[in-house]
């Protein structure tokens, strides 16, 4: 009789003590984040060149062209036509996610400080879970591995 009764008093305890840890990080994260779900994406291809280049660098293409759809509010209405953002490829090595993105020929990315904030701080900011972003190259096989910190 008394163990059964212990027992109960520790289950509750037990519940609590998960209740209590729940309620506290919801507390502290921010009321204004929303995750966003990629679902599954695209059908990897295996015989894309970029998908190849990952895979022989190491990385586990996981998925591919992901779009994520997004309205815009001007002066509290509606435009009357959505915007997207694409995401090339989703890549894992070693347990660590990553958004992968590959250079367009007619859009190269400069490497300063404001051209890769101009061209990909939206994806850390969207996905910030990600390790970070790998900006790839297939035909120079260059893979570079970006990721934004906050600095106080």
């Amino acid at each position: 009789m008394y163990i059964e009764l212990i027992i109960m008093i520790l289950c509750i305890i037990f519940a609590v003590i998960i209740a209590g840890k729940w309620f506290i990080n919801w507390l502290k994260s921010p009321a204004t984040i929303s995750k966003i779900k990629l679902g599954k994406g695209g059908k990897v291809k295996e015989n894309d060149p970029n998908v190849k280049f990952l895979q022989a660098k190491g990385y586990e293409v996981i998925s591919c062209r992901h779009i994520i759809p997004y309205g815009i509010e001007l002066n509290g209405e509606m435009l009357e036509r959505a915007a997207n953002v694409y995401i090339d490829y989703v890549a894992e090595k070693n347990g660590k996610a990553y958004i992968v993105r590959y250079e367009r020929e007619r859009k190269p990315l400069e490497y300063t400080s404001n051209q890769i904030k101009d061209q990909l701080l939206m994806y850390h900011l969207l996905l910030p879970d990600m390790c970070g972003i790998l900006y790839i190259n297939s035909k120079t096989e260059q893979i570079n591995k970006i990721s934004f910190h906050y600095l106080e």
